[in-house]
C-alpha cells in the first residue's frame, strides 16, 4: 500500500474525527499487546484515537481503516511500527525518583559489590536502566555511582540506557532538560555534572561530559525473546513498567531480566510494583529490592 501525498488526499471528514471502529481497535490493541505487552481496555479506545491522530496526520490518511491496512502490510510493520510504539507508550521520570533506593544503593548494594566480588575495581560495575524513558534515571545512577567511586581509586562503572522509544532514545543522548526537571538533583550534584545555558532566558541545563560519557543509549523492547546485550550486569533498575502489564507478562519479563543479572545482583522494581507469588531466581533484600540468588 502506498502512502497518499496530500495532494491525493480524498476529502472528507478530518481524520481528527475520524471514527475508530470496535475491530479496528482490536487489531491495533492486540499488536501492542503483542509488541509492548501493554493490554489497552475498551476504556483506552479514546486515548489510543487521540494518540494516534499525529500518525495519520503524518501519512495523510482520512480515515483509521486505511491507516490500519498500512500499518499491518509488510511495508508497515518496517516503516510504521516503531513510530506508533513511540506515541503509545507511557514516558514519565524524574531526576532521583522514589530516592530512598539511590540511598539504598550508594550504602547497602555498592559496598556489598565491591567487598565480596570487587565490582568497580577488579572489574567494571555494569549497571542497566531497562526503562530509561528521556534518560532522568540513567544520569542519575551516574551521578550516583561517581560521587560512589569518588573516593576509591580506580573506580569504573558503566550505565546501559535503554527504552522501547525511538523518541525518548535521543533525547536522553542530548542530555538537555529543563531546569525545573533538575530540580531534585542535590545542589552539590548539580554544581558538579551540570552545565547551564549560555542564554540564562531558555532556562536549561545539560548533563556535563563526564557523566554522559558514562551513560549508552540504545533502544531495546523488553517483550523481545532476546536482548542484544553481550555481558550479564551486575545491577536492574526495572521500575515502574510492569504496573502496565497483565500477571503473566509481567512473569514472563522478570524472567527473562534475570538471564542478564549476575548471581548475586541487584533488581530494583518501582514502589507499587511487587514480585510475590512468582517463580523467579530472587530473593528479597529491601523494599522492592531483590537479589539473584545461584
Amino acid at each position: 500500500m502506498t502512502v497518499r501525498s496530500a495532494a491525493d488526499r480524498v476529502t472528507g471528514a478530518p481524520a481528527q474525527g475520524a471514527p475508530l471502529s470496535s475491530g479496528d481497535f482490536v487489531r491495533l490493541s492486540s499488536l501492542i499487546y503483542r509488541k509492548c505487552g501493554i493490554k489497552m481496555a475498551e476504556a483506552k479506545k479514546t486515548m489510543l484515537k487521540a494518540r494516534l491522530h499525529k500518525r495519520l496526520k503524518a501519512l495523510n490518511f482520512v480515515t483509521f481503516e486505511e491507516y490500519c491496512a498500512y500499518l499491518f502490510s509488510a511495508a508497515g510493520m518496517e516503516r510504521e511500527l516503531v513510530p506508533m510504539i513511540d506515541l503509545v507508550t507511557t514516558n514519565k521520570t524524574d531526576f532521583f525518583r522514589e530516592s530512598d533506593h539511590f540511598d539504598y544503593l550508594i550504602n547497602t548494594v555498592l559496598p556489598e559489590l565491591l567487598d565480596h566480588s570487587g565490582a568497580g575495581i577488579e572489574e567494571r560495575l555494569l549497571v542497566w536502566s531497562s526503562a530509561c524513558s528521556s534518560g532522568e534515571e540513567p544520569y542519575t545512577l551516574a551521578m550516583v555511582l561517581n560521587e560512589f567511586g569518588w573516593t576509591r581509586r580506580g573506580y569504573d562503572y558503566s550505565v546501559l540506557a535503554t527504552d522501547i522509544s525511538t523518541r525518548m532514545i535521543e533525547a536522553g543522548k542530548k542530555a538537555v532538560y529543563e531546569e525545573e526537571q533538575a530540580a531534585p538533583i542535590p545542589a552539590e550534584l548539580k554544581k558538579k555534572y551540570l552545565l547551564r545555558s549560555k542564554d540564562r532566558a531558555r532556562q536549561l541545563v545539560k548533563i556535563a561530559p563526564l557523566i554522559r560519557s558514562r551513560v549508552e543509549f540504545r533502544r531495546v523492547n523488553l517483550m523481545d525473546d532476546h536482548y542484544d546485550i553481550k555481558e550479564a550486569v551486575h545491577i536492574i533498575f526495572c521500575r515502574n513498567v510492569i504496573i502496565y502489564f497483565d500477571r503473566q507478562t509481567q512473569e514472563r519479563l522478570i524472567t527473562r531480566l534475570c538471564r542478564y543479572l549476575r548471581s548475586g545482583g541487584y533488581l530494583f522494581m518501582g514502589h507499587s510494583e511487587n514480585l510475590h507469588g512468582m517463580n523467579l531466581p530472587l530473593i528479597q533484600a529491601g523494599p522492592t529490592v531483590y537479589r539473584k540468588i545461584a
